[in-house]
């Protein structure tokens, strides 16, 4: 995800809530949003993956209770 791409979500967001989009840019903003959930859901599912298997089933030896 870059800063661009958030930028040009954002503006083509602000854009169809005040004069609205043309069917072009309503289609951009269709690809960019699939393009940010798309990495959003890698990122997650990357961390998920590195977790260890006994942190994800539920079970948590040694962890502190207070």
């Amino acid at each position: 995800i870059t800063p661009e791409l958030i930028t040009r979500i954002n503006e083509l967001s602000r854009k169809k809530r005040s004069v609205g989009l043309s069917d072009d840019e309503a289609q951009e903003q269709q690809l960019l949003r699939r393009e940010y959930l798309d990495s959003i859901k890698a990122q997650v599912t990357g961390m998920l993956d590195n977790l260890p298997d006994m942190v994800v089933s539920g079970v948590n030896h040694g962890a502190n209770r207070g």
